[in-house]
């Protein structure tokens, strides 16, 4: 019986041994997913901000400035993308609204994102756009892989339509979430104006007055590292219309402010992240290191059986029988070896 346990603990601990890197590195890449239906709002404000007022032309402080992005799933585009390439990618059809302290427009960007449902790498399957205008983007956007790094990424900024580095920068505490600080610099650059503006202005107006548009930023995210999410994001957003032609005149402030994550919009992304951390954490650690421990006990626990039978084996074989020749004693007689006489 001890041998028979011995070897069903055996095969108990190579199973587990075996399972340890098959849920690590074959179902994890598979389970852990972003869901193709997934929607996501995330409103950010920048106080005491400078905007251009289009009827007068000219820059105002205001309250505030509001910004509302919207990521939605479209799951029609991302199956018929599955069904044509094989991967399993999500199509995100996202929105930058950005409004006054009324309320009203300021200016509204669509955009198409395309990325695999695991590594957050873009797929070029057509139909990437924003505002309307087709790009190929390269590196991460809104999202970090899962299991994020202490490295650089590229990061795609949507206003010039180019990929940068975004560096890394070190550990920060976040609401008692430990995150990874990542920080992009874009220099002033030249963009396009978005098609829909206040009043109704349109980049073919802003082209008659004799202006042109050029943007620069000090992005920052703090980014949980097992689910690749930021639970924080702020910009240091400067754009500004400049005059054509006209070097010397002064340009004119479009936007300007600091922009943070509004208080309860963290709190929330702070309990989705929190809970969806601690799932990817069981795949990758707790599941994996758990298995492997569990294994080499059962490993031992099989080998000790295995020990205690061969000894309870030899015990029941007996003494071993003397050797031949051997002179054997009565009890309580002691047997003296003779001596051998010598050569003289």
């Amino acid at each position: 019986m001890r041998r028979r346990a011995s070897l069903i603990l055996l095969a108990l601990a190579v199973f587990f041994a075996a399972l340890s890197p098959l849920i690590r590195w074959y179902a994890f890449p598979r389970l852990a997913k972003i869901p193709p239906s997934q929607y996501q709002d995330m409103v950010l404000e920048a106080r005491n901000a400078t905007l251009l007022d289009y009827a007068t032309m000219k820059s105002k402080k205001v309250p505030k400035v509001t910004i509302v992005q919207t990521l939605k799933g479209n799951v029609a585009a991302a199956k018929k993308i599955k069904d044509s390439t094989g991967r399993d990618v999500v199509v995100w059809d996202t929105l930058s609204y950005v409004a006054d302290d009324k309320g009203k427009l300021v200016s509204r960007i669509p955009e198409r994102y395309v990325f695999d449902a695991h590594s957050q790498e873009p797929v070029h399957a057509g139909g990437e756009h924003v505002d309307g205008d087709p790009v190929r983007r390269q590196g991460i956007e809104y999202k970090w892989p899962f299991l994020t790094e202490k490295r650089d990424y590229e990061y795609f900024d949507f206003q010039t339509r180019t990929s940068a580095p975004i560096h890394y920068k070190g550990t920060r505490t976040v609401r008692g979430i430990e995150t990874y600080y990542f920080e992009q610099t874009i220099p002033w650059t030249k963009v396009k104006v978005p098609k829909k503006l206040a009043l109704g202005a349109t980049p073919e107006t802003v082209e008659q007055i004799g202006l042109e548009r050029w943007y620069s930023t000090k992005r920052m995210f703090w980014v949980e590292p097992a689910t690749g999410a930021p639970v924080d994001g702020q910009e240091i957003h400067k754009e500004e219309m400049r005059w054509k032609d006209k070097p010397g005149k002064k340009p004119l402030t479009a936007f300007a402010g600091h922009v943070k994550m509004r208080p309860d919009y963290q709190d929330a992304t702070v309990d989705l992240v929190s809970s969806q951390r601690q799932l990817v954490l069981t795949m990758t650690t707790y599941l994996p290191w758990g298995f492997l421990v569990l294994g080499g006990l059962l490993l031992a626990a099989s080998l000790t059986l295995e020990a205690r039978a061969r000894r309870r084996t030899a015990a029941a074989d007996g003494p071993s029988e003397p050797a031949e020749g051997a002179a054997a004693s009565e009890p309580g007689e002691t047997v003296v070896p003779s001596k051998r006489s010598g050569n003289h």
